[in-house]
């Protein structure tokens, strides 16, 4: 059975509790980081602890990822959004692996700061898969033994300043900006029989109300499995670290055809970037802007996981 936990601050002390019907119970004893919850708490204890009493509305929410945890990231993993990418699906054989700084994670009602320097402001909700043992070697990881690798999931927004991102060529400055990382506001921890639910949720995101980003887990491109059968070959991970699987189609960006891509590659570089600046000014309603709303929602469509509601107002850095 699914257990939602929230991460919150309530009369000066933070603590971690088991969410349900919008009451928290607080869990027993101090944990000072996601890793530390995962590997010290079992999925049956929490399940069993009492309904709680503490009104939601009562706490300050917080990230339930905190910011020692590494924060790992995949891109054009959904098929329709490798296409209004530029890219062809059927060409593309590998995972595209890229890390944001976890000082750009926040709380999931957290305001977004647009910088002042940066024009052209997006959006991309994500799943994210937080993890549930530490790897240090390279594992073989199947659908059959995921649940021994993953602890549960969560919302993710990949805030990205485009203009930063893809001229420069800087993902992970484009990407890191303070508040361009909120996470939660649930981590919904999942048990062996739940790790179906992966390719069966549903991700929405709209901007003022108008839906911009709608679709399916099923349609990530590189799936769980085998996005950390591929990390483990690569890096350490730990307990409690975040990987984000990637964005649906529908962001304001707008990337050039291959066709004009090969074109703009002959060209002098100046020449290129200005060119692609002028596509994403013709964009500018789409891309975010002081005062806008952006709501990203993740949940099952049986209504056993539901990771909450995100909701970011956007304001201009002071």
């Amino acid at each position: 059975m699914p257990v939602h936990i929230v991460r919150f601050e309530h009369q000066n002390l933070i603590q971690w509790g088991v969410i349900r019907q919008g009451l928290i119970t607080p869990i027993p004893g101090q944990y000072a980081s996601t890793g530390d919850l995962i590997r010290q708490t079992q999925l049956s204890e929490l399940a069993a602890l009492p309904e709680g009493n503490l009104p939601l509305g009562a706490v300050k929410l917080l990230s339930p990822v905190t910011r020692d945890q590494q924060f790992i990231c995949q891109g054009a993993n959904y098929r329709q959004h490798m296409i209004e990418s530029g890219m062809n699906p059927d060409d593309k054989h590998f995972n595209m692996i890229f890390t944001k700084a976890t000082s750009c994670i926040v709380a999931a009602d957290s305001d977004l700061i647009k910088p002042r320097e940066v024009r052209f402001l997006d959006y991309e909700i994500e799943l994210g898969l937080v993890l549930k043992r530490d790897i240090d070697s390279r594992q073989e990881v199947t659908d059959a033994n995921l649940h021994e690798f993953i602890a549960g999931v969560v919302i993710v927004n990949d805030y990205s300043a485009r203009d930063i991102q893809i001229p420069q060529m800087q993902f992970y400055k484009g990407k890191s900006y303070r508040t361009f990382g909120p996470v939660g506001p649930y981590l919904c921890l999942l048990d062996a029989q739940d790790m179906p639910y992966l390719r069966k949720l549903q991700l929405r995101l709209s901007v003022n109300g108008q839906v911009r980003q709608e679709d399916s887990s099923a349609n990530l491109v590189h799936g769980p499995a085998e996005t950390l059968s591929e990390l483990s070959g690569v890096q350490d991970m730990a307990a409690g670290d975040l990987i984000a699987t990637g964005t649906p189609a529908g962001c304001a960006l707008s990337v050039p055809s291959p066709m004009k891509q090969r074109i703009g590659a002959l060209l002098p570089e100046a020449v290129k970037w200005k060119a692609f600046l002028k596509t994403q000014e013709s964009r500018s309603e789409y891309y975010l802007k002081p005062g806008d709303v952006v709501e990203a929602s993740i949940r099952s469509a049986d209504g056993r996981i539901d990771l909450g509601m995100q909701r970011n107002v956007v304001a201009e850095q002071a």
